[in-house]
């Protein structure tokens, strides 16, 4: 295998990187359901002050025919392109404890080559434990607390948090790949899978990247800021519920998935929130459809365009 250290390149302020900090991590690319982490990335990266420890080799790592980067057309001139970054920074939270954050897309290529990159800076830095958070779709409503399952070998967090634990073959990303070499060696490692409502999963859904902070607090003790998070996410449930109230097909869908979410945190004889086999799940389209006019309406707005 290429020599690790090949794909990143450390910068000055890594030399004041303390040693046993929590390493937090959202990559962005594969199934992030209800923009959980690019929001999570994002409101960490605004929020908090942070300083670039290591930068990652795009030119080797993406697909840029895939994840094509942006750049901005100015009537008859290019400006303002937007290249993609992976990078790990050293942030401080909300009451300046300090910790690692490895934020930017995940890579496309060379994931053994990576995945040795990021253990070798865990051994470097000496790092603590290693927390990352990952979103996907599933047929939950968006009425109940956004749930969470949990891997790793963080036993009382599994046994405390962990809402879902299928036995299932799943598509996996490369964080699941760092997790699983970190367990075999030895090192902490817990990651969060949150289950978010399947007809929300296209939109920006502010309670995901609630739910990916306070979990990633939860198992690191780390203070972020939330309460701009928090107002976003009031606003987004009240327009969501106008919709619901306004229309009673969807009133029934979200109604039938409230009750079968309920039963099964209850510990009703359901196998999980994905499966009831007396009765028909509501699709993802069949809400979609129905808030296809809000989330139109959300655009317009967000865009300015509407009076």
């Amino acid at each position: 295998m290429r020599d690790p250290a090949d794909l990143y390149e450390l910068t000055g302020d890594a030399l004041r990187v303390p040693e046993g900090l929590h390493l937090v991590a959202g990559l962005t690319g594969f199934a992030d359901a209800g923009g959980a982490v690019s929001q999570f990335n994002e409101y960490l990266l605004d929020r908090l002050d942070s300083t670039v420890v290591a930068t990652f080799d795009a030119d080797v790592l993406l697909d840029y025919r895939a994840r094509r980067p942006i750049i901005y057309f100015d009537q008859d001139h290019l400006t303002n392109y937007q290249a993609s970054t992976l990078r790990l920074y050293l942030a401080t939270d909300e009451i300046g404890q300090p910790f690692l954050f490895l934020a930017g897309f995940e890579p496309d290529f060379r994931w053994e080559q990576f995945t040795a990159a990021v253990l070798e800076l865990v051994l470097r830095f000496k790092v603590a434990s290693t927390t990352w958070v990952h979103a996907i779709p599933m047929p939950v409503p968006h009425t109940r607390p956004i749930g969470v399952t949990v891997s790793g070998n963080r036993s009382d967090l599994i046994e405390t948090m962990s809402v879902w634990r299928p036995h299932t073959q799943v598509p996996s990303n490369v964080l699941h790949l760092v997790e699983y070499r970190l367990s075999a060696s030895g090192a902490t490692v817990v990651g969060f899978v949150l289950l978010v409502p399947h007809y929300l999963a296209d939109t920006e859904f502010p309670s995901t990247a609630l739910s990916a902070l306070e979990s990633t607090s939860a198992a690191t003790g780390l203070i972020f800021p939330t309460d701009h998070l928090r107002e976003q996410n009031r606003e987004f449930v009240a327009r969501i519920d106008e919709q619901v109230a306004e229309n009673p097909e969807l009133g029934k869908l979200v109604g039938t998935l409230e009750a079968r979410y309920d039963a099964y945190m209850e510990g009703s004889t359901l196998r999980s929130p994905l499966t009831d086999e007396d009765g028909e799940l509501p699709s993802a389209d069949e809400i979609a459809a129905e808030l296809e006019k809000f989330l139109a309406i959300r655009r317009t707005k967000d865009d300015g365009s509407a009076s």
